[in-house]
């Protein structure tokens, strides 16, 4: 069993935020592959999902970012989970909007869901950072990242979700090198 966790904020306000891009991409992926609607449990939302033959739990922490390893922590225990099996979709404002990279472990790069999952359960899972740029100082990154994409950004973000959304599959099988690749097709396509 895999899990795919999508960091960000709960509550209407957060929902169209950039740091929100993990929750976009695990309700896409419920609405494609879902088996049921979302119940709370393990400090946060999940359901079941089959996608491509995989039974995979999708989870959205609801402790706000800064405590996702809580979440996290109690999804991967009950449900006996490996971290290698534990997949987070964060933003990232080091890539440029809607490029999509795949690592497993490393830094945490100053983002607070990271570093909350990594005091939990430590840091050897795959991330997928998801690329919202970044907002030029870094004293605006917090009000930035609290904000909504942009009506000029949405075609990228999009394209990013749909470049995950279409190519689960291969991330799923470790295929992360043909996952990347066929992401980034996907945003080239759109970019012309």
């Amino acid at each position: 069993m895999h899990l795919i966790v999508g960091l960000g904020n709960p509550g209407e306000k957060y929902k169209k935020n950039r740091h929100n891009i993990g929750y976009m991409v695990v309700d896409e992926l419920r609405a494609k592959f879902g088996e049921d609607g979302f119940k709370e449990k393990f400090h946060g939302h999940y359901c079941t999902a089959q996608i491509h033959g995989a039974k995979v739990l999708l989870l959205k922490p609801g402790t706000y970012m800064n405590r996702s390893g809580i979440a996290v922590q109690e999804c991967s225990q009950f449900y006996k989970i490996p971290k290698s099996n534990i997949i987070v979709i964060h933003d990232d404002l080091d890539l440029n909007l809607g490029r999509i990279k795949v690592k497993i472990g490393g830094s945490n790069a100053g983002h607070n869901g990271l570093k909350s999952i990594d005091a939990f359960i430590g840091s050897e899972y795959l991330r997928v950072r998801f690329g919202i740029a970044h907002p030029g100082h870094r004293d605006r990154v917090t009000d930035y990242v609290l904000g909504d994409f942009a009506k000029a950004e949405l075609p990228l973000a999009e394209a990013g979700v749909a470049g995950i959304i279409a190519n689960i599959k291969q991330l799923i099988a470790g295929d992360l090198a043909g996952f990347m690749n066929n992401c980034s097709l996907n945003l080239k396509n759109l970019e012309g």
